[in-house]
């Protein structure tokens, strides 16, 4: 294990560096057929992208299971996609100011619905501990070194919550909709830097902020 990973491991919390040694030792990179570098900024940009639209249209019908975590599987499974035409009539878009398009194979596309489940299974659904627990790689604690597309995970106990690092600003689901609630928010880094609820800062002084992650298929 890299010795920044190792000195990180001993500043946190005993659960958590027990969480990340896990990571470590059940992700190996053979395991993942790796986007390569281009690929993973192209894939970036459609995560963002997706992630944007749920903002600006509301939830997509077509995304079940609505909470943060299900936010970044149907963000992630749907930016592998072929992005044709029947693609963008279904999500609401033109074909005017789009990411260029993914060059895949078919085990790539299919990254998003083999998520590691751990104990060796996988499958379409994971939860917000085990997207990060087995399929993100830990990036450090400084929102400096956060990529657009990479995860923010915080623990508050009882529950975990992962927000999305837009680039400018963070979007997230809040896990429970209304009929005058969708549940998606966007809020700016200065928004969440002076939250009221510290718990929710992402700072490197809050133990309940436990990082910055990013997807394990992307190789930068």
């Amino acid at each position: 294990m890299a010795p920044a990973v190792t000195r990180t491991l001993a500043r946190l919390p005993l659960g958590f560096a027990a969480l990340l040694m896990a990571w470590s030792l059940a992700l190996r990179a053979d395991d993942v057929p790796a986007l390569d570098a281009e690929q993973s900024q192209v894939f970036r940009a459609w995560f963002v992208r997706i992630a944007q639209e749920q903002l600006r249209q509301g939830p997509s019908p077509r995304w079940h299971q609505q909470d943060c975590a299900g936010l970044v599987r149907f963000a992630a499974n749907e930016a592998l996609k072929p992005h044709d035409g029947k693609w963008l009539r279904a999500n609401g878009l033109s074909n005017r100011y789009l990411p260029p398009e993914l060059d895949l194979s078919e085990g790539q596309r299919r990254l998003a619905q083999t998520w590691q489940q751990g104990g060796g299974k996988v499958g379409p659904y994971v939860n917000a501990i085990k997207l990060i627990q087995y399929n993100s790689r830990f990036a450090g604690r400084d929102l400096n070194q956060a990529r657009p597309g990479d995860l923010i995970f915080f623990d508050q106990g009882d529950e975990q919550h992962l927000m999305i690092w837009m680039g400018r600003d963070i979007a997230y689901h809040t896990g429970t909709t209304t009929p005058t609630d969708n549940g998606m928010r966007s809020v700016s880094l200065q928004q969440l830097m002076t939250w009221k609820d510290t718990r929710w800062i992402p700072d490197e002084s809050n133990p309940n902020f436990i990082g910055i992650y990013r997807l394990h298929f992307l190789s930068r």
